[in-house]
């Protein structure tokens, strides 16, 4: 359920003392580089990114600020509305002094930062938009894209079921820019894959609760395989529904198209198991992503990070390194020159470990293709995931001359 504004300024005054950040107004402090999280903190991605977010980005600002390097963070909440982010980033920008807007669950918010980022040249860390077309025919020089697209999802997962026996799908679709997206890009790898589309149906978002009558008509299909392209509590209640209906005992493959492990939490396993899901981060994949979570958990008091509260942290990690190069009066000065930096630099961190940033504004890491365990093969709290196929960033994101970004020079 929507809140109103002021209830959301009441809810974050009590959080603040939590997450240690300053509300409202930023207060100025000479050269210290401002950022702003923009994130959903009482909506259905509250879990994946919200207030564990805001942790991994000030996590990020304890490990590498300090000394002439001197950063504020400011928080919001755009309530998934594009609206609200528009409004909150023309605010930040002009009156607030904010230098890095971070985040921006939601596609159609993503874009509309992505551009007044541009035209105010300031930068836009996009953690949670997932379109690819912020790489694509939307690209802008002062955006990075930094955690996972819908290309990534799709060729992860689209393809990869359609070679295993599912070759016949029926979407489930959030009726809004990352949905469409998403569903477009996994059709394109299942007819590739010599797979067949055989219908989809879209559901209003954000606000349905009730899936019955779209599970009916994927059941009505007969389609193989079940593609779900939403997230956070849609893809919850999906899931839980679609158990309801039996449609796994008539042979149905779910899919997720998007899944977050606080979501495999949220159902448990035994609803959960067998989904298959593609993602650029797992806490427990390596030494470095676990001494990662154990600092996050340490730090916000949750559970174990998503994908997108790694890349809020990386992305930090990596624009702070470049304000050390620059200097903090150079990357204030402008967001074009300081992405420009960003791309010249390799990066390197204990979430995703070395990759780089390419022209377009794609960040490359590797991504997993996971299976979630059954409880039987599941060794504790948040031992969710097997890996069944590991790609490079290369593989997984979309070939840079694919993308149609104005940036690329032929």
């Amino acid at each position: 359920m929507a809140i109103s504004r002021r209830n959301w300024l009441g809810a974050t005054a009590a959080l603040a003392p939590l997450l240690g950040a300053p509300f409202g107004r930023a207060r100025a402090q000479g050269s210290a580089i401002r950022l702003g999280v923009m994130s959903d903190m009482a909506g259905p991605f509250q879990d994946l990114s919200g207030p564990g977010s805001i942790a991994a980005v000030r996590m990020a600002v304890q490990e590498i600020a300090g000394g002439d390097l001197r950063v504020e963070v400011v928080t919001a909440d755009h309530q998934n509305r594009p609206d609200i982010a528009t409004n909150i980033a023309r605010q930040w920008f002009d009156r607030d002094g904010v230098d890095v807007i971070i985040d921006v669950p939601g596609s159609a918010a993503g874009l509309a930062v992505s551009s007044i980022a541009q035209e105010k040249n300031k930068v836009f860390l996009a953690s949670s938009a997932g379109t690819a077309e912020l790489t694509g025919a939307r690209c802008s020089p002062n955006t990075v894209q930094w955690t996972y697209d819908t290309y990534m999802l799709a060729n992860a997962t689209g393809a990869a079921t359609v070679r295993t026996g599912g070759d016949s799908w029926f979407f489930l679709v959030a009726d809004y820019a990352f949905g469409h997206s998403l569903e477009a890009e996994t059709s394109r790898f299942v007819q590739s894959a010599g797979g067949r589309v055989l219908g989809s149906a879209r559901f209003p978002f954000p606000g349905t609760t009730d899936f019955s009558s779209f599970l009916l008509r994927a059941q009505a299909s007969r389609a193989k395989v079940v593609g779900l392209a939403a997230g956070g509590s849609d893809l919850i209640n999906m899931v839980k529904q679609a158990a309801e209906f039996g449609l796994a005992r008539r042979g149905t493959r779910m899919c997720s198209l998007m899944m977050f492990i606080t979501e495999v939490h949220a159902l448990g396993l035994p609803s959960a198991q067998g989904l298959i899901c593609a993602e650029t981060f797992y806490w427990d994949l390596n030494d470095r992503t676990r001494a990662f979570t154990e600092r996050f958990r340490a730090a916000s008091r949750l559970g174990a990070p998503t994908m997108i509260h790694a890349g809020c942290y990386s992305g930090v990690v990596h624009y702070l390194k470049a304000a050390r190069d620059m200097g903090v009066a150079a990357i204030r000065a402008s967001g074009a020159e300081a992405v420009a930096r960003m791309k010249a630099m390799p990066t390197d961190d204990d979430c995703f470990g070395a990759g780089t940033l390419r022209a377009d504004g794609r960040k490359l890491h590797p991504a997993y293709l996971f299976e979630v365990k059954a409880p039987g093969e599941s060794r504790g709290a948040w031992d969710y995931y097997k890996v069944l196929q590991t790609l490079s960033g290369e593989q997984a994101f979309r070939p840079l001359a694919e993308g149609g970004c104005r940036l690329i020079r032929s």
